[in-house]
């Protein structure tokens, strides 16, 4: 019998070659996703992308969303009692795991593997350890695309906001840069790949500044 199981989904590059990898194990049956928003701005906080983004990847996908609405700043006290409920709606769903797109924070994997516990479920990680400068090249060979949603301009310039993540971006980050952005040097935004059964028709518009971020806001090419 196959494990009903949800991904966590980003809406970034991680969480989407996670849910490939998951997709072609014949152990698991991924039956959803499930996204954290921000209330205040009705976006993925860290990654700055539209709900109206998160809801066209999964309809490309073929999977249906859940939403967990959080508000900005959060506490740690809110966030546990809002996960935690979610986590228990899902488990009387008969989901008995979640996967996460980590690769290397031992201390959010920790986290993770922690809250699950607590409900008897568990937490997968179907990407972890794998090498960080390697991944990129993978994904683009398989024909994953993304580009730059959210970046830290003390590490990467800020002119590579709303910029499609490739080789050739790759080799132009400063040195100190880890190629998948693990140290919070940039998020991503997927928009085609082999999930995906048509890709996403987008545009880039303005970019602004907030709490020391650059953000690119994505739009679907038909929004005015």
């Amino acid at each position: 019998m196959t494990k009903r199981i949800l991904m966590s989904w980003s809406s970034g590059k991680d969480s989407a070659w996670a849910l490939q990898q998951l997709l072609q194990n014949p152990e698991f049956e991924v039956v959803g996703l499930f996204t954290t928003v921000s209330e205040e701005f009705d976006r993925v906080a860290m990654h700055g992308v539209r709900v109206e983004l998160l809801r066209a990847q999964a309809a490309a996908i073929g999977l249906p969303l859940d939403i967990i609405t959080l508000p900005s700043p959060c506490t740690n006290e809110l966030y546990n009692q809002r996960m935690g409920t979610f986590i228990n709606d899902a488990k009387a769903r008969g989901i008995i795991g979640m996967a996460f797109g980590d690769l290397l924070l031992e201390d959010v994997r920790q986290y993770r593997e922690n809250q699950l516990k607590d409900a008897d479920m568990t937490a997968i990680f179907p990407i972890w350890g794998t090498d960080t400068h390697a991944l990129p090249h993978a994904m683009f060979d398989a024909g994953l695309r993304a580009l730059i949603t959210c970046l830290d301009p003390n590490k990467v310039p800020a002119d590579f906001a709303g910029q499609e993540l490739t080789g050739e971006l790759l080799a132009a980050l400063p040195d100190s840069t880890d190629p998948c952005g693990e140290n919070g040097e940039f998020h991503t935004f997927v928009f085609d790949g082999p999930l995906f059964k048509k890709s996403l028709n987008i545009k880039v518009g303005e970019q602004v500044q907030r709490d020391g971020l650059v953000f690119a806001d994505v739009l679907l090419a038909d929004t005015p």
